[in-house]
């Protein structure tokens, strides 16, 4: 168990964002939020964030997953832990950077083990680099721990050519770490608290001082600019993507396949190229989602097919077939084994099993029974410009092209309606309803002036 202490009171300038920079998504998710959520997976029993810049913006975002501390005035990465040092316990503690969404779990794990194994009062996270310009070289002693953190405008050439670098993250004994802050002063021309003095404080102390290598240098990645952010997007990406493949979804292209952090997919569902797959979403197993489809938030039963269409916060029946082009609005719950076809909008529907909706309808603010067939060109009129209505059709219902629904109404079981019809006024069960003008036709009538 440990502490973890993540820190992201920033300004994130180079994002040239009205945003902070911690609160921009990597595959859906907030850059501060991946890091926090590493934390909880590797073992942490108590996260704290340190916000500052734009506080009230990054608050909402974690304030329900870790405790916060705040860094008003931005004095360098040794103040914004100090401004934590009332939370910080004698146990161990890890120290992140909120903008490195790229750390995993069994990194941090891994670090915290190496640190407790050794015996260490501090051990700095390093990786090595064959170009490690603009990063602190780690100096090593004979005993393999480390010397010092040298910063590449004050290296000399040889401490240029070390390719250990040092990654911004730390594992420290918390004892030892809240001594060392109060120990620590900015001597620097910037006038800022720099966390790398604290180690020269601990050694001077006599502590020992080790550094855990990590193999994947994608971890600790720092997102300071939009290209960046780009970047750590395909390498999250690449490694969802791969996490839902060997685990036995097919994914035919994958660069062109985006999928949320926070999808479920189950084996033997297919993803097809240039879909998107945003928030929660649940796919079931044997599902196909086809080219062109983008689900947010959505629940899919088993063996549904999703043909270029898009679904919002609606749930999807086993066996039921959505689209080509058809638009699922929220609030939706299908049955299963339903249709619904090409160029069909619904919204806020409770559509029962069986019930095909095959081309060119609108649903909206309707419950729908089972086994109901909808002609072509079927709208339901629930919107009289000032409130929604919503009406309620039976099972077994026979819809009649180009139907008007006038919310509300109710049809009853087994009703058949002719084509045609404006239907304003309930329909009992078992009738035949024909809302429509008589056809006159005007024998003696001139004939088109137009005709050719």
């Amino acid at each position: 168990m440990f502490t973890s202490l993540i820190l992201a009171a920033g300004m994130g300038t180079r994002m040239k964002s009205k945003m902070p920079k911690v609160i921009h998504k990597v595959c859906g998710k907030e850059l501060v939020r991946w890091v926090i959520d590493a934390s909880r997976v590797a073992g942490a029993d108590e996260v704290i964030t340190v916000i500052g810049h734009k506080a009230d913006s990054v608050r909402p975002v974690i304030e329900n997953d870790a405790r916060i501390a705040i860094q008003s005035e931005q004095l360098g990465t040794g103040h914004a832990v100090m401004m934590a040092k009332e939370h910080i316990t004698d146990g161990c503690v890890v120290i992140l950077a909120g903008d490195t969404p790229l750390i995993r779990a069994e990194t941090i794990k891994a670090a915290v083990e190496y640190h407790a194994a050794q015996g260490n009062s501090a051990t700095v996270i390093t990786a090595e680099m064959d170009d490690a310009t603009g990063y602190g070289r780690i100096v090593r002693g004979a005993d393999g721990s480390v010397l010092r953190i040298v910063e590449q405008k004050d290296a000399s050439e040889e401490e240029k050519a070390i390719k250990e670098i040092n990654s911004g993250m730390y594992v420290f004994d918390g004892a030892d770490l809240k001594d060392a802050l109060g120990k620590l002063t900015p001597n620097n021309a910037q006038g800022e608290y720099y966390l790398t003095d604290t180690l020269e404080i601990l050694r001077g102390d006599g502590k020992k001082i080790g550094g855990y290598t990590i193999s994947d240098n994608d971890e600790i990645r720092g997102i300071n600019n939009r290209v960046q952010l780009s970047e750590a997007e395909a390498v999250m990406q690449e490694r969802i993507n791969k996490y839902h493949m060997m685990n036995g979804v097919t994914i035919i292209e994958p660069k062109s396949v985006f999928i949320s952090a926070d999808a479920e997919i189950g084996a033997d569902t297919i993803i097809a190229s240039n879909v998107t797959i945003e928030g929660e979403t649940k796919i079931g197993e044997d599902c196909v989602i086809e080219m062109g489809s983008k689900l947010t938030d959505a629940q899919l039963g088993d063996g549904v097919h999703v043909t270029s269409s898009v679904i919002i916060k609606s749930s999807i029946g086993d066996g039921t077939s959505v689209g080509p082009f058809a638009y699922v609005r929220p609030g939706c719950r299908i049955g299963k084994n339903v249709k619904v076809g090409d160029f069909v909008e619904v919204k806020n529907d409770v559509i029962g099993d069986g019930t095909k909706i095959s081309h060119l309808t609108y649903l909206g603010d309707s419950d729908i029974g089972k086994n109901v067939n909808f002609g072509c060109g079927t709208v339901t009129c629930n919107y009289d410009g000032k409130d929604k209505f919503r009406s309620t059709i039976g099972n077994d219902v026979f819809v009649g092209c180009n139907t008007n629904f006038v919310s509300p109404v109710k049809v009853g079981d087994g009703a058949y309606i002719a084509a045609g019809s404006t239907i304003t006024d309930d329909i009992p069960d078992k009738s035949l309803a024909i809302a429509r003008s008589r056809q006159t036709n005007k024998t003696d009538w001139k004939g088109n002036k137009y005709a050719k």
